[in-house]
């Protein structure tokens, strides 16, 4: 009796430990997924463009979505970077309801984020650069530069990805333009 007791309790104890190995090994396989698949966000926005190339991920540009959205009442667009070669610098002219920002790695994850709150008078101007870069401006800052927010990213590629808000069909237009008109270029300083 006392010999299958404990049998049973070894067989329960290799079973549980199997168990949570096995959970284990699922749950980092799942967190190393994104690190190797092909279809992730950079791979896609370099499918649909080059860099520094502002590309709209909804459908409302025409054609397919770069990026599925998963709310209908934001539009967006993305422009890949390489702090590598310089500074970077988006603007967008005009205002709309709400937009936000956010920069990612080339991995995807979310460096910095900001929105129209943070902004001189809700307007988009930004400027993305690497600690170094940033040394380098604050030595002589140019004149135009004055209100922009200095986003400070330790990468060397990234996205920056800007959302707005649509409230109603009135507003799709305007959206869109502030969509359309945003840029997203190397600076010279």
């Amino acid at each position: 009796m006392r010999s299958s007791y404990a049998a049973m309790r070894k067989l329960l104890h290799a079973v549980l430990l199997g168990l949570v190995g096995a959970g284990i090994v699922h749950i980092v396989v799942l967190l190393l997924v994104p690190e190797f698949s092909e279809r992730d966000a950079w791979s896609r926005l370099s499918m649909a463009s080059d860099l520094y190339r502002m590309t709209r991920l909804d459908a409302e540009a025409g054609g397919a979505p770069v990026v599925k959205s998963v709310d209908p009442l934001f539009y967006a667009t993305a422009c890949r970077f390489d702090l590598g070669e310089g500074v970077v610098r988006i603007k967008a002219p005009g205002h709309v309801p709400f937009w936000s920002v956010s920069v990612y790695d080339r991995s995807g994850h979310n460096i910095y984020s900001f929105n129209d709150h943070t902004a001189n008078d809700g307007v988009l101007d930004a400027v993305v650069l690497t600690p170094a870069q940033m040394i380098d401006v604050r030595k002589d800052l140019p004149e135009d530069l004055q209100g922009a927010i200095f986003v400070e990213a330790p990468i060397e590629e990234g996205i920056f990805v800007i959302r707005t808000f649509v409230p109603d069909d009135s507003w799709k237009p305007i959206v869109s333009s502030f969509l359309e008109k945003s840029s997203c270029e190397l600076q010279d300083f």
